[in-house]
């Protein structure tokens, strides 16, 4: 594997003129992570000049902010971007650190001109051009992929704020493994696969209580001696469409949990209750009436998107995205990453890439009519 690259600042092809300083680019990516990689590795295969924006100070610092322990649920021959297999064997499954050198190595050598520590702070729209405002610059492009992923803020429910300062709550994204909580039993709310994980993990250590509103569908890691990925990649459910008669069972089903199951986790001591209704002082209480005192709650609550920063009318409604596969009704703004963009796998490591290859279609496309219509010499439309 490629060495990392942390302290780099830029990493710029070394065969191509450094365009993160020019005015005006073909193409901005706002985001560096998996999403925002293979949508650059497609642009520069079809000789487009972009630029990718990352916040963190290194590529895959996303990654390694997350959980000691986390592991991903797909195995390694699913992990892979375009160009560059994932290393590691078959039916392996890697740790979020080795994710974060996959991507580090991924930037490093496919030449991606990745600017570091580079949030975007505004989006608008000007003319036929967007730009996109950081702390210290503002960057114009003909057209905009936001390749930031489905989910960008924690959230933390209401009832945490009826309780009182001596309770300890930590939010899934700042935890980080049993030593760093205080001693004594911990209630973790939520029953999705972060939280599950993590109760499996703590309950080795000390006393366990899940909350869940609604049990998610829960499938094993491998069903008859094949993995999960294999199954769902054999019979195409990965591949079905949104809009797919499928596609809408799927979805309309949830996410499901991977690997753990809730007779796997009463078996090692954890403590099932209902949904949390309420909280105040120490006490917390369930939708069936009864109550626990806690010392430390951990919100396995999940995150929303935040997309203030987006002041493009017509993009975003009601906090969701309107696009069809990535493509918004603004001509040049694109989304890539989202959940159920266009399949299941949509915002997955190692399936990402599709969509945005189809994307990478669209923007060329595009391009090529705008330089059409400079050479002829017409002024281009703004709507």
């Amino acid at each position: 594997m490629t060495g990392g690259i942390d302290g780099i600042n830029d990493i710029t092809p070394s065969n191509q003129r450094d365009t993160s300083q020019d005015p005006e680019v073909d193409v901005l990516v706002v985001g560096g992570s998996q999403a925002g990689l293979a949508m650059g590795w497609h642009l520069a295969d079809r000789g487009l000049s972009f630029v990718v924006l990352e916040a963190g100070a290194a590529v895959g610092d996303v990654w390694r902010s997350r959980w000691d322990s986390l592991t991903l649920f797909t195995p390694a021959q699913y992990d892979s971007l375009p160009g560059m297999p994932f290393p590691g064997q078959s039916d392996t499954y890697p740790t979020k650190d080795q994710v974060a050198d996959y991507l580090q190595a991924y930037a490093a050598s496919s030449q991606l001109p990745v600017k570091l520590n580079t949030r975007a702070t505004a989006l608008r729209r000007v003319g036929d051009r967007f730009e996109v405002t950081t702390a210290d610059q503002v960057l114009r492009a003909r057209q905009v992929v936001v390749a930031t992923g489905p989910f960008q803020v924690p959230f933390v429910p209401p009832p945490a704020r009826g309780l009182d300062s001596s309770v300890s709550q930590i939010h899934t994204s700042a935890y980080r493994n049993p030593a760093s909580l205080p001693v004594g039993p911990v209630l973790v709310v939520g029953g999705g696969n972060s939280g599950l994980q993590i109760a499996e993990e703590l309950v080795a250590s000390r006393s366990v209580d899940v909350s869940i509103g609604a049990s998610p569908p829960m499938l094993p890691q491998r069903l008859l001696g094949k993995d999960l990925f294999w199954w769902l990649t054999r019979f195409g459910l990965q591949a079905k469409p949104a809009d797919s008669r499928l596609g809408r069972r799927m979805r309309a089903r949830g996410e499901f949990v991977i690997g753990t199951s809730r007779r796997k986790l009463q078996r090692a001591g954890v403590r099932f209750r209902p949904r949390l209704a309420e909280a105040e002082g120490r006490t917390v209480r369930f939708a069936d009436g009864t109550a626990l005192e806690v010392d430390v709650v951990i919100w396995a609550t999940g995150f929303r998107s935040d997309y203030s920063w987006i002041n493009v009318p017509g993009v975003v409604t009601e906090g969701r995205v309107v696009h069809q596969r990535g493509v918004t009704d603004v001509p040049g703004l694109y989304f890539l990453g989202l959940s159920w963009q266009h399949t299941r796998g949509s915002a997955l490591l190692g399936f990402v890439m599709d969509d945005a290859g189809y994307l990478a279609e669209q923007i060329a496309a595009r391009g090529r009519v705008a330089a059409d219509i400079e050479t002829a010499g017409v002024e281009p439309r703004s709507g």
